[in-house]
């Protein structure tokens, strides 16, 4: 399986979150991740960094946060220009996904641990 470098938008280092889960699941899949959250740590031994730096060679962003705290972002996810963008379970957003679209993202409400475990990712 080729390396799809996915961003982790929300990532956090509480081992009881989703975003936590996937980070690791990707990792031991052989994909390259980087993490984007508000908090502060690291997340399958690669450090969370803040919303600020645009990262160009991203294939996938993976959202683990809610519509209601998107919208600050949208200039950031649109701005990496990934490929795709999977809207996990909670974070669906026709808004968002409209705008990705317009730019020629991909777009997919699914859940990234479910598409790893069937080997759809």
């Amino acid at each position: 399986m080729a390396d799809k470098k996915t961003l982790v938008l929300g990532a956090t280092p509480d081992a009881s979150r989703y975003a936590y889960l996937a980070a690791n699941r990707l990792v031991s899949k052989g994909h390259t991740i980087v993490n984007v959250g508000i908090k502060s740590g690291e997340v399958a031994g690669v450090s969370i960094e803040k919303p600020e730096t645009i990262h160009h060679d991203i294939d996938t962003v993976t959202l683990y946060v809610g519509p209601q705290h998107q919208p600050e972002l949208y200039n950031y996810i649109l701005n990496t220009n990934p490929k795709r963008i999977i809207f996990n379970p909670g974070t669906e957003n026709s808004e968002l996904r409209r705008l990705a679209n317009e730019k020629g993202i991909q777009t997919e409400n699914a859940c990234t641990l479910v598409l790893l475990s069937i080997g759809d990712y």
